[in-house]
Parts: C-alpha cells; sequence; structure tokens
C-alpha cells in the first residue's frame, strides 16, 4: 500500500488539526486594534505617568508547547521503536501459519485484522495526529503480525526469499538515505508533485482491483508472471522508494520548521508505512521472478 501520511498537505494539515484540537498551538499575541477601524473613543488609554511592570512574553518558540519541537533524531528514536514492535508481531504472524509439504494449509484470519487493525489506524491517525503515540504502534503489532505471515507463505513457496526481500528493502533505504542526504536526488515542488500523482494512482489501481476480485474478476498482470506484469512491479517499487525521499524531506522540514514534538510519532508511522509497503512490493516482484 501507498503511504498517506507523509505528503506536502497531509503533513501541514496535521499540524493545524493539532493546532484545533488544542494539542498543540503556536503562542498567540495580545490582540491588535484593526488599522482599518480607526479611532474608537470607547478605549482608554493608560496614563502615561503610572507606574507599569515590565513587559516580558517569554522565550519564543516555533510553536508552544513547553519548547518541545520535533527532532530528526526523536523521528528516529519514535522509528526503531516501530520496526522492533513490527518485528516482534511479524515473529508471531510468522509462526501462526500451518503449513505442510511445501504448501500452506492455514493461513490465520487474524492476519486480516491485523491489516485492518493497522488500516484503521493510519486513518484515524491521519485525522487525529495527537493520537499517534498510541495509534503507530497499533500500526506496527497489526501490520506486523500480517507480514509475519505473508512472508511464511511467500517462503513455503519460493525458498530464500524473504531474506532477499528484507535485504533489499535494507539496501532501498540505506542507497536512498544516501542520495537524499548528497542531494543527489532534490526533492522539488515538481518532483514532489509527480510522485504523488504517480502513488495516488497506483493506489487507485490497486483499489480496482480489490473491488473486482470481490466480484470474481482478477486483474492478471498484477499477479502474472508475464513480461508486463514484472515491469509494473519494478514501477511500483521504485516509486516506493521515491516515496521514501519525500518522507525524508518532509521530516527534515518538519524538525527545521519546529513542528510540535508529538509529530515525530506521526513522522515515524509514515515512514514504517512506505517501508512496509515497499518490502511487499519487493517480495511480489521477487515472487515473480522465481516463476520466470
Amino acid at each position: 500500500m501507498s503511504n498517506p501520511l507523509l505528503n506536502e498537505r497531509s503533513l501541514a494539515r496535521a499540524v493545524e488539526r493539532g493546532a484545533n484540537d488544542g494539542a498543540w498551538a503556536p503562542p498567540q499575541g495580545p490582540p491588535v486594534a484593526d488599522r482599518n477601524v480607526g479611532w474608537n473613543p470607547t478605549i482608554s488609554l493608560p496614563r502615561t505617568d503610572a507606574p507599569t511592570a515590565p513587559v516580558s512574553d517569554g522565550p519564543v518558540t516555533p510553536w508552544g508547547t513547553g519548547g518541545a519541537t520535533m527532532t530528526v533524531g526523536g523521528v528516529a528514536s519514535a522509528s526503531l521503536i516501530l520496526f522492533a514492535l513490527l518485528m516482534i508481531a511479524a515473529a508471531f504472524g510468522w509462526v501462526s501459519v500451518k503449513t505442510s509439504n511445501g504448501e500452506v494449509y492455514e493461513f490465520p484470519m487474524l492476519a486480516t485484522v491485523g491489516i485492518l487493525a493497522g488500516f484503521a489506524a493510519v486513518i484515524i491517525c491521519a485525522f487525529k495526529p495527537a493520537w499517534a503515540k498510541v495509534l503507530a504502534p497499533v500500526y506496527a503489532i497489526g501490520q506486523g503480525y500480517a507480514v509475519g505471515a505473508i512472508s511464511k507463505s511467500f517462503e513455503t513457496y519460493y525458498d530464500g526469499i524473504v531474506v532477499a526481500a528484507a535485504g533489499a528493502t535494507v539496501g532501498v533505504l540505506l542507497v536512498m538515505l544516501v542520495l537524499y542526504r548528497t542531494r543527489i536526488i532534490k526533492v522539488t515542488e515538481r518532483f514532489r508533485r509527480i510522485v504523488i500523482a504517480a502513488t495516488l494512482g497506483v493506489a487507485l489501481l490497486y483499489l480496482v482491483a480489490m473491488v473486482a476480485r470481490l466480484f470474481g474478476a482478477e486483474v492478471s498482470f498484477l499477479s502474472s508472471s508475464s513480461g508486463l506484469s514484472i515491469a509494473f512491479s519494478f514501477f511500483v517499487a521504485g516509486l516506493a522508494a521515491f516515496n521514501l525521499a519525500l518522507d525524508f524531506d518532509l521530516i527534515e522540514r518538519g524538525a527545521r520548521e519546529g513542528y510540535p514534538k508529538q509529530m515525530e510519532w506521526f513522522a515515524a508511522l509514515g515512514l514504517l508505512v512506505t517501508v512496509v509497503w515497499l518490502y511487499l512490493e519487493l517480495l511480489r516482484l521477487l515472487a515473480k521472478l522465481r516463476e520466470r
């Protein structure tokens, strides 16, 4: 699945929603008289000879909740916790799949529950970013269980594919981080628009395929091992990798612009969603290549 959280508009809306919910808010100054109104005779000015206390606005921070703001290190720490939870849950999902003679004969229904719970956590968090510290672990555990079960199923039919997909995911993550940090890949406004538009297009295609499957139809090139299907999987995996660049850019700018501390979990959740998407796409791509 694509990343519905970390994009230019949703992150800005998240901060705005947090301010409106009272979870955090920029500091508000005293009301300023409207220059277009003119002089108001009901407003009395203080006497100039009256003693006045010194005025102090206190420390100025980008967003006001005790001065605590989002940092790249904070996002990294939250991401490590979420990845640890995902891996632990994946281990449980792995052992819950029953196999015999190279065949899967029992796939746990709890994996479907985990997918739905993770999806719900992401959607709720998109509207309630202040809840990310609770909802992000819910996603990591639910999606982790499902990823573990799916991985075991693939491993049953394609020996060694999980290690290859996991290694490729880590490799792509590190390469994209280096390319971004060295500015070989620059996240411009045009780059951002193209990646987001392509991601939404792929998400729409997957949604159509899922609905068609409910009615007994099948979009064959998505699951077959044809040349077109493999080319499409390469494209989607590359698109997921480019989404990582968007994630890095938004995390960096969020820290630079002083977003609230709670946004660290929101950003970490968005990054985890992208990494899980990348891993599953690489898993499918390698499976298609094995069938050639």
